[in-house]
């Protein structure tokens, strides 16, 4: 394999499985943040705000990923 091909092969790995983790862990919030509200629905709000945030931050990994891979494209 020749430098450019190892680069392409990494860079599908690294959004693959940067991307991943991410995805488990907002669909894992999400489905406990609607379990929480159905269980408690006057803490909606709360619980809506607090599972927005932690879906941003968790969303921002999968974005490191891709500006990795774009840094591995392109140095």
């Amino acid at each position: 394999m020749d430098e450019a091909s190892i680069r392409i092969v990494m860079m599908g790995l690294t959004v693959a499985l940067g991307g991943l983790a991410p995805a488990a862990a907002i669909g894992l919030l999400t489905g406990k943040a609607l379990e929480a509200m159905g269980r408690n629905p006057e803490a909606s709000g709360e619980i809506r705000t607090t599972m927005i945030l932690g879906v941003a931050f968790a969303e921002a990994i999968a974005i490191y990923s891709l500006v990795i891979a774009l840094i591995i494209k392109f140095v």
